[in-house]
């Protein structure tokens, strides 16, 4: 069965949101290396993986987040266990390919046309510092991207350390907030609160929750917009697919996803 797109990913998460008031992005990064033994015996390891996951946290899921970079190190076999992740996922929850390109002219149109008309996404990320040329092709499909402005990753201080985040955001203001959201890592803490002030209402993707830690609570109470409307998503990755790398992998996925989206309604709640 064709998955075809309906609405934009602007009304999809804010639809999803009054549905399950969950703010969780489950990050779907099947590192190979990482995966159960058991499921490393499929004849594709990956679309196997993917799919108990997301039969065992979608309750839960606000939106889902594949990371483009593990699919292409499993070759042909990871791509095709790509699309079949995207066409499995429920059509009511959001799905956000994280590549992370910044392209001009036919090279960002190209992108553009593989990711939303071929493969079907809803959302990608984007690394604006090519400038508006990298943001014309989406804003021209009407689609939706997220455009980096403060990664989660320690050596983003390299650039960002200079304002650059706070430019980054500013200049993302000439934008309609119905095609573009932006990544806001969860590492800076004292940089949400700003972050979240030059971008009302706009929708954030919040990586570093976890594994890069992240404190849960400061983020949502510094990022979110209010409780009626957040506007963020919470991602994370390797702590709830890789909760447990043993036969009981997916129900200990499934674990972990209700207890962050338990933790997270609380936290919003609090204005």
């Amino acid at each position: 069965m064709v998955k075809i797109v309906l609405k934009s990913f602007w009304y999809k998460y804010q639809e999803r949101y009054q549905a399950i008031k969950s703010v969780l992005c489950v990050g779907l990064d099947p590192e190979f290396g990482q995966l159960p033994e058991s499921a490393k015996k499929a004849a594709n390891p990956i679309w196997e993986f993917n799919k108990a996951i997301i039969e065992s946290t979608a309750e839960f899921a606000c939106a889902y987040k594949p990371n483009l970079a593990f699919y292409l190190a499993d070759g042909i076999r990871g791509l095709d266990a790509l699309y079949k992740t995207v066409e499995f996922i429920p059509e009511n929850i959001p799905v956000i390919l994280d590549a992370k390109i910044g392209d001009i002219g036919n090279t960002m149109n190209a992108y553009i046309s593989a990711f939303f008309a071929d493969l079907k996404v809803d959302a990608i990320t984007i690394n604006p510092l090519m400038g508006s040329d990298v943001m014309q092709p989406v804003q021209e499909r009407n689609a939706f991207a997220f455009v980096l402005c403060l990664t989660s990753n320690p050596s983003a201080a390299d650039f960002l350390k200079e304002g650059m985040a706070e430019k980054i955001a500013y200049w993302l203001q000439n934008y309609p907030q119905e095609n573009f959201g932006a990544v806001v890592g969860a590492t800076y803490s004292a940089n949400l609160k700003t972050m979240r002030n030059l971008l009302l209402n706009r929708i954030l993707l919040i990586p570093g929750i976890g594994a890069q830690g992240g404190d849960l609570k400061t983020v949502l109470q510094e990022a979110k917009d209010s409780f009626a409307t957040p506007n963020i998503l919470v991602n994370s990755s390797r702590g709830i697919i890789f909760a447990s790398r043993g036969k009981d992998f997916a129900s200990a996925a499934r674990k972990e996803a209700r207890r962050l989206t338990r933790e997270m309604k609380n936290a919003i709640s609090k204005e």
